[in-house]
């Protein structure tokens, strides 16, 4: 286990988030997924798992030769910082309470014609749901595997990102994507919600994530957003429109449903209280 490189890295993503005088390797893996589809996509799965065997093993080789010619448990931790997304996602949803519009970079659904309160349980939402996959899977591999399952992690989230969509052009081409990253995300999003429902003393969320997590159409998301919805009394889910068409979803959790910005740093208390935790467990492995 990887356990000095995991803290120190998201200590320094906590302080600095990301650092904008580099390429950040998720960059490169996309440039990677759009150089093969423009020359190599075909509509049928086969292709498409060729680009997912590609890009791991592209990523597998850089990682190996990193750890290879760096043995610095500092400079590992600064390199596996930028697979963890804490500082980022923080800001970002932070960021709607004052500049609303701004959540039209965070979601999918349609935004134009959301009010304050949607706006609010939106953000909500995309918090609970990214902890899973850019903070929490992410430790979840550097701890486990070190570089190499971080950055595996990372490859195979940025794959479902690109690609990982049931319309016409990605039916095929992305479904193998789609479904490895719900197998790499099924434990990450579990423990995801049940680090919520822990840090936020709520008995009621963990007794009922269950329950609401598995009514979302995605294995994975509906866990950790089902969490935070009982953890902040608010009512997450229900219908929405993409793309023009109203979407018939339930609800992942219950409370309110009109949704204030306090609502949102409610929501965001989680990182403190992560810090806390993880301050407590290096204090721990130290002493002892």
């Amino acid at each position: 286990m990887f356990i000095e490189i995991t803290f120190i890295a998201y200590f320094i993503d906590r302080v600095f988030g990301e650092f904008k005088f580099i390429r950040h390797p998720v960059v490169f893996m996309g440039d990677f997924i759009k150089w093969f589809e423009k020359y190599f996509y075909k509509d049928n799965i086969s292709r498409g798992v060729l680009l997912c065997i590609s890009l791991i093993a592209i990523t597998s080789l850089f990682v190996s030769l990193i750890e290879y010619f760096i043995s610095n448990t500092f400079i590992l931790a600064l390199i596996a910082s930028t697979g963890i997304a804490s500082k980022m996602l923080y800001d970002s949803v932070k960021d709607i309470i004052n500049n609303p519009s701004n959540i039209k970079y965070l979601v999918s659904r349609d935004t134009k014609e959301l009010n304050k309160s949607d706006i609010n349980k939106a953000a909500i939402e995309t918090y609970g749901e990214n902890l899973s996959d850019g903070v929490i899977a992410p430790l979840f591999y550097l701890l486990l595997f070190g570089l190499s399952g971080l950055f595996i992690y990372k490859a195979i989230n940025t794959l479902d990102s690109m690609v990982g969509y049931r319309n016409e052009r990605y039916e095929k081409f992305g479904k193998f994507s789609a479904k490895l990253d719900d197998i790499a995300n099924y434990i990450p999003s579990r423990i995801t919600a049940i680090l919520i429902a822990v840090l936020f003393f709520n008995i009621d969320a963990l007794k009922k994530i269950r329950h609401y997590g598995k009514l979302h159409q995605s294995p994975n998301a509906g866990y950790p957003i089902s969490a935070m919805g009982f953890c902040t009394d608010t009512a997450l889910g229900g219908d929405t429109k993409y793309f023009g068409k109203i979407k018939k979803k339930p609800f992942f959790s219950k409370g309110k449903k009109e949704i204030n910005s306090g609502d949102i740093l409610d929501a965001l208390k989680f990182r403190n209280r992560l810090d806390i935790l993880l301050s407590i467990l290096v204090t721990i492995l130290i002493l002892s």
